[in-house]
């Protein structure tokens, strides 16, 4: 009679947030390049159009990379004090920075020259945004509580706000209607401006924290222009526009501060960084947290790219972290994909370098009326089942107490010995150094509800058999010691649940209605 293989038995998995195809999708963001710039991180665009390039701020000057490789292509310096809120226009030919002398200047990315300078502020401004939809103006917002819409051909302000109190920090030009601007300062409040009339058409917040303002570090604008999201503190909120600026939800998932918001490319998924080097992704329909991403260091920016490959991220200790994911490549490109790559789009192609397909050799066809015998292939049999055959249970046992074989493997060897009577015969005689294994793999899975009755079971026999050498061996004492207190925490555990079980159907019994016969 041939030897039968150990039938490895399922069990269910453990339930896992991995396990969920949104967070298996923000998963494919991984391998994350680590820059390492000499200063704080304070922003980070992407060009809309391709291939994409981005702008990294970073004390006096801006940084133009490669989405490819991760290069520095461009390099821009021209700045007496700290650069700020770097952003490239739509057609990725231009690019405008403000900086810590109230200076704002547009520069031309390929030649790098200085295009226009805008020199109306007094005090640091931290935030330049091009319009998208009317590409010869800039938003600008400042520290001295001014936000200006400027006309770049002729260098002079088309509106000029005044209604804030305190810094403004944050700032936005809608995508839908380029003629409202939305921002956010420390004075706690979130305003919408309108550059026809030239006045606040909408004020949000400032009462919502009572007596102690907290400054608005961040605000956003659906692409719908039918709502704003804006972050105070670790505060998420969500203002309604068409219900008059109402506030419809506050959200506190962050344990810091949160410093930077951003969409993805569709705009259903809204990214949080805060300083707390947490990133978490909310669903928009729900606000439901789908997926955290963790950080070396507290977060200033975010951004991810318009082709959702990128998740670029700055931090406070001036590391730049790219995280990629891989796309899988298609068939087909078109006309557009190849004119904006351009050369990018072939340099990794194997220019030059042939191949020969080796000649293939036909199958040789003998006469129709010979006769085929099958051949048969014996199944090769795994390490385990080979020492299983010769019945030597102590080295079956042994390969499968490695690190890199599952445990539904082991234990379904363990259930094979105690079928054929050898558990005890495969765990005598043993070491320190051979009980080893044994003890940390039962350390591990004693508490696992998949297999701890099995492993209790086991635990009992190994008790029985060593408890004459325990004394003898510190580290197999310790390990002793360990698998007692973890024993004893499961109890605890389960007798806690117990308690709540029986508190439970106390609830639901008082809940339910008398019943009168």
């Amino acid at each position: 009679m041939d030897y039968q293989p150990v039938v490895l038995k399922s069990h269910p998995r453990l339930s896992s947030s991995k396990h969920f195809p949104e967070s298996r999708y923000w998963r494919q963001f991984k391998h994350p390049i680590f820059i390492k710039e000499y200063a704080p991180i304070t922003s980070v665009h992407f060009s809309p159009s391709k291939p994409h390039r981005y702008v990294v701020t970073a004390a006096t000057r801006l940084q133009i990379y490669a989405p490819r490789t991760q290069k520095i292509t461009k390099t821009i310096s021209r700045f007496k004090d700290i650069a700020r809120s770097g952003n490239i226009r739509e057609d990725g030919k231009l690019v405008v920075a403000g900086d810590d002398t109230g200076l704002v200047q547009v520069f031309d990315v390929n030649s790098r020259a200085i295009l226009r300078t805008l020199d109306s502020h007094k005090q640091p401004v931290h935030v330049t945004r091009f319009s998208s939809l009317m590409p010869t103006q800039v938003l600008s917002c400042s520290d001295d509580t001014t936000v200006k819409l400027w006309d770049v051909p002729s260098q002079v302000p088309i509106s000029t706000f005044t209604d804030h109190t305190d810094y403004v920090r944050s700032g936005h030009v809608l995508s839908s209607n380029p003629n409202l601007i939305i921002t956010g300062s420390y004075d706690s409040t979130v305003r919408l401006f309108d550059a026809r009339s030239g006045s606040c058409e909408m004020y949000m917040g400032g009462s919502l924290a009572g007596n102690a303002k907290v400054p608005v570090e961040q605000v956003l604008m659906f692409p719908s222009g039918t709502a704003a999201v804006s972050s105070a503190g670790p505060i998420l909120r969500i203002w309604d526009i068409v219900a008059g600026g109402k506030c419809i939800r506050a959200l506190s998932n962050h344990q810091k501060t949160i410093t930077s918001l951003t969409f993805n490319a569709s705009s259903s998924r809204l990214l949080t960084g805060s300083l707390d080097q947490m990133v978490k992704v909310y669903d928009v329909s729900t606000y439901n947290v789908l997926h955290t991403m963790r950080y070396p260091a507290p977060l200033l920016c975010l951004v991810v790219s318009p082709d959702e490959t990128h998740i670029v991220g700055g931090m406070s200790d001036g590391t730049l972290s790219v995280r990629r994911r891989q796309v899988k490549p298609t068939s087909e490109m078109t006309s557009d994909t190849l004119q904006a790559n351009s050369l990018e789009t072939f340099i990794g192609s194997r220019i030059g370098q042939g191949s020969l397909k080796p000649k293939r050799i036909g199958n040789a066809i003998g006469d129709v009326e010979e006769l085929r015998i099958e051949s048969r292939r014996n199944k090769r049999l795994r390490e385990y089942d080979r020492y299983l055959k010769n019945f030597k249970y102590s080295a079956a046992l042994d390969s499968v107490l490695k690190k890199q074989v599952p445990p539904t493997t082991t234990f379904s060897l363990i259930q094979e010995l105690i079928h054929r009577q050898g558990l005890r015969t495969a765990l005598g005689g043993r070491d320190d150094v051979l009980l080893e294994p044994v003890l940390r793999f039962l350390l591990k899975y004693i508490a696992d509800p998949r297999f701890g009755e099995i492993a209790c079971d086991v635990a009992s026999i190994v008790i029985e058999m060593y408890r004459p050498v325990i004394g003898q061996a510190p580290l197999i004492d310790s390990l002793f010691l360990q698998l007692r207190k973890k024993v004893a925490a499961e109890l605890k555990f389960q007798k806690e649940l117990l308690n709540a079980k029986g508190a439970l159907n106390m609830i639901l019994a008082s809940a339910l209605p008398s019943v009168t016969l």
